[in-house]
């Protein structure tokens, strides 16, 4: 069995990533390129998107694409930064991981938890949330559903669809009393 030896100052795959991932590790270009314009509503005004996931990788991901598509977006990796984001920033759409690790108090929050105590908020309670996971189980289709998302969507994203999903549900509005899955949502 043959291995592969990285010498130092090799580009390996993870240095690649990483370079990829962090602007501060990529070297400026000769020449700046025009930031993307962000598309603002007939109101002038640019929805906001809150990405919720304990998962560096799919936060910075996921928001530099939707930051692409000319969307405004904030995020939180837990549950409690997720609630306080929520009332300050109140975005349009919240895009909400299921799984989360046990906070210092030992908390178990997951999706669920977190989306009920979403609804109780003034600053969110009517906010369409679209789940994003790596286990879209039948099961955690018809709970999330049930929960009043507006949507789920397996990891790793697809996020030309996810980006319509995003548009169909600032379209639609606010949450939706009884929530039926959106064809545009399924997995």
């Amino acid at each position: 069995m043959s291995a592969i030896a990285f010498e130092p100052g090799m580009l390996t795959p993870a240095r690649l990533l990483l370079r990829l991932l962090m602007p501060a590790a990529r070297p400026e270009p000769m020449t700046k390129a025009a930031a993307p314009v962000a598309k603002a509503t007939p109101a002038g005004e640019t929805k906001k998107v809150l990405i919720v996931d304990d998962d560096p990788i799919v936060l910075r991901t996921t928001a530099m694409k939707l930051k692409a598509q000319g969307y405004a977006v904030v995020t939180a990796a837990d549950a409690p930064a997720a609630l306080r984001t929520a009332r300050k920033e109140r975005p349009d759409v919240i895009l909400l991981d299921l799984n989360f690790p046990p906070d210092v108090c030992m908390v178990a929050w997951d999706g669920f938890l977190l989306m009920s105590w979403l609804r109780r908020l003034d600053e969110a309670k009517e906010t369409p949330v679209i789940i994003i996971t790596g286990h879209a189980t039948p099961k955690a289709k018809e709970r999330s559903l049930a929960a009043g998302a507006k949507g789920i969507f397996q990891k790793p994203l697809e996020l030309e669809g996810l980006g319509g999903a995003i548009k169909l549900a600032l379209r639609s509005g606010k949450q939706l009393a009884t929530p039926g899955l959106i064809p545009e949502f399924e997995i």
